[in-house]
């Protein structure tokens, strides 16, 4: 009961502190609301990026493992044009693997050329046509198809099927169901077999589903040259779920790998594993980068603000001496005082940074293309929380001034 009277009292006394003189509390209170906005708004930003670019690099795959000459990064002491003589991946390569390898959940080799597809007067231009194998749909994602996947018997037999993107679709059957149908891919007929359900421009453009076609990849290689001084295609395999299994898995490849290519023992790996989580961490990396930029320009905003609160306590416990006096000599305890303006102290910082929350909610609503701005519970926590403490933190002097009062020389002040 004392604490909702408390709390009740130091509401009403906050309250009035903001009636009475509005421009001044409000321009205290910029600092705080500048703050946490741009915290927040760094925040909201780097999420909603990282969410964005996720789901364009969800084709990935984070368990994914690419079977490449060039690695992400280039050693010191090597010139490019080394890793560009090593030997391009093989169908022999991917074979033997995919009949040894014990740590990977799917394995695929693919490769792809743009290519402008048609069906009778229709037709679309610069389309990414992939020839796969079977099991790359248990690597890469693919979201639900109308129609089905490929057979096992239709990949390794070469045949002329295909499944294609929903944008694909659209353009060469505008008004028409395209299942069942050929289209000409490079001069040959290809059978529709599957659609692709639509997914949407990625954040970076050119990485979704909706522009490609999908061919056997003996099908694929029957109109293209796949191999050393032609297109060079990839491997990819899709390690265990831990850490471990993909520790596992790169040992097994490197041995499989060294031993189809007959590299002695003292000579070094003529290809790169690349772990696609690599792309994803570093890009992690820019995003903290990022956050503690906002962070820093949002402190020195909140260090001003939390100055101005505590200037504003100052002068409320110098108005108040008299009720200050007044409320001890009735009785009232030293924590009743400090809670009193401390919880004025909360309220006012609280308010500021609900007023930046608010203002990075209404920039939520602003359209930014494929960028979607999205103000998460645990980021609006973080701002309620820091303006909390900055309330604390800077009303605490004030409020502990406000306590020791003596309630004699208060009342005569």
């Amino acid at each position: 009961m004392v604490i909702f009277r408390l709390i009740t009292e130091s509401f009403r006394f906050a309250w009035n502190a903001l009636k009475s003189n509005i421009m001044r509390t409000l321009l205290s209170l910029l600092g705080v609301t500048i703050g946490i906005f741009a915290i927040i708004a760094a925040f909201t930003i780097v999420d909603s990026l990282e969410r964005s670019i996720g789901k364009s690099l969800s084709f990935l795959g984070r368990q994914n493992m690419n079977v490449q000459r060039f690695p992400f990064e280039f050693g010191p002491n090597v010139p490019w044009w080394e890793y560009a003589k090593r030997p391009f991946a093989s169908y022999k390569e991917y074979d033997y693997i995919s009949k040894n390898v014990k740590n990977a959940e799917g394995i695929t080799i693919f490769a792809q050329k743009r290519i402008t597809p048609k069906y009778e007067s229709n037709s679309i231009s610069d389309i990414n046509c992939l020839g796969i194998a079977y099991g790359h749909k248990d690597v890469y994602e693919f979201k639900d198809i109308n129609g089905r996947y490929f057979t096992e018997k239709e990949v390794l037999a070469g045949q002329n099927v295909t499944i294609i993107g929903y944008k694909v679709d659209k353009e060469l059957f505008p008004n028409t169901n395209s299942i069942g149908k050929e289209i000409k891919i490079q001069g040959l007929k290809y059978k529709i077999v599957g659609v692709l359900v639509e997914e949407g421009e990625g954040l970076f453009g050119g990485t979704s589903n909706d522009e490609n076609v999908y061919i056997p990849y003996r099908s694929f290689i029957k109109s293209n040259y796949v191999g050393q001084n032609g297109i060079e295609p990839q491997i990819t395999i899709k390690g265990l779920k831990s850490d471990i299994g993909l520790v596992n898995l790169e040992y097994e490849l490197k041995g499989y790998l060294r031993s189809l290519r007959g590299l002695k023992p003292k000579q070094k790996d003529n290809f790169a594993l690349l772990r696609q989580e690599a792309i994803l961490n570093s890009i992690g990396g820019f995003f903290d980068a990022f956050s503690w930029g906002g962070v820093l320009i949002g402190g020195f905003s909140i260090l001003v603000g939390g100055f101005g609160i505590a200037n504003i306590m100052f002068v409320s416990v110098t108005e108040r001496t008299s009720i200050i006096g007044l409320q001890k000599s009735l009785g009232a305890k030293n924590f009743f005082i400090l809670f009193q303006f401390l919880f004025e102290s909360v309220f006012l910082s609280v308010v500021g940074g609900g007023i930046g929350i608010l203002i990075v909610f209404g920039l939520s609503f602003i359209s930014l293309g494929s960028l979607e701005l999205v103000l998460s519970a645990r980021n609006v926590i973080i701002g309620l929380g820091v303006s909390t403490v900055i309330g604390v933190v800077f009303g605490i002097i004030p409020a502990i001034k406000a306590s020791r009062m003596d309630p004699v020389k208060a009342i005569r002040s």
